[in-house]
């Protein structure tokens, strides 16, 4: 199996809740400010545990957070 290319809602969900900025978010789960960037930016792929309190922060599923990006699969 290829690797999944997994992207996210992040930062369109922090501009949702009131224009929060990253900073504010790190706060709100522990992480530094450098840590939501890259997740914003889909250099990392954050753990559970990590996605569960984001997904607390913006009293969403995780799935609505983060999906795996098909737009590059092929059909065979």
């Amino acid at each position: 199996m290829k690797n999944l290319i997994i992207n996210n809602y992040v930062r369109k969900l922090r501009f949702l809740n009131d224009e929060m900025t990253q900073k504010d978010l790190a706060s709100k789960v522990g992480v530094s400010r450098q840590t939501i960037v890259a997740i914003e930016k889909g250099q990392y792929s954050p753990t559970l545990d990590l996605c569960f309190k984001l997904a607390l922060v913006f009293d969403k599923s995780i799935g609505e957070i983060f999906y795996i990006d098909t737009s590059n699969e092929k059909e065979k």
